[in-house]
């Protein structure tokens, strides 16, 4: 059995809290919130085979959580400058979202922290060049963005 799939909790609670502390945020729902806008927010820029080679470096629930709802029969979108991003991950569910500035960054320093770094930065390396800048992560210590779980 896939360690993921054996720890999933361990694994959601822990990205959840990384999130949850990375956006200074309180609410597990509001973490939630901004977490799916971003992944809804990459993902149509993607093509559905993209899209699943980026969900199948992500731990269990989190690959559910990008891959839940989407209608891969649109045709990718561009991507855009981040503050027009930003501004789209903020319009998801807009009657219950209270996503912050820094929902994109934090999430991927989160992301980040629940990948295997190599696979991850091979898989972003298929993708194009922009997908690569919407997951970037300045961080002073590369350990920052160690898994937190192994």
């Amino acid at each position: 059995m896939p360690w993921t799939y054996r720890h999933a909790t361990k694994e959601w609670r822990a990205f959840l809290d990384d999130a949850k502390e990375r956006m200074s945020i309180e609410s597990d729902n509001m973490a939630y919130t901004a977490v799916d806008a971003v992944f809804q927010v990459f993902r149509r820029r993607l093509t559905a085979q993209q899209g699943l080679e980026f969900a199948s470096v992500l731990p269990c629930v989190l690959r559910a959580i990008f891959v839940e709802n989407w209608d891969v029969t649109h045709p990718p979108a561009t991507f855009r400058d981040r503050e027009t991003l930003v501004a789209e991950v903020k319009k998801v569910r807009v009657n219950h979202n209270l996503t912050p500035d820094n929902a994109i960054e934090a999430t991927a320093w989160a992301v980040r922290r629940c990948t295997n770094g190599r696979d991850f930065d091979r898989m972003l390396a298929k993708l194009p060049a922009e997908a690569c800048a919407f997951w970037h992560v300045d961080v002073l210590d590369p350990a920052e963005l160690e898994r937190r779980i192994i």
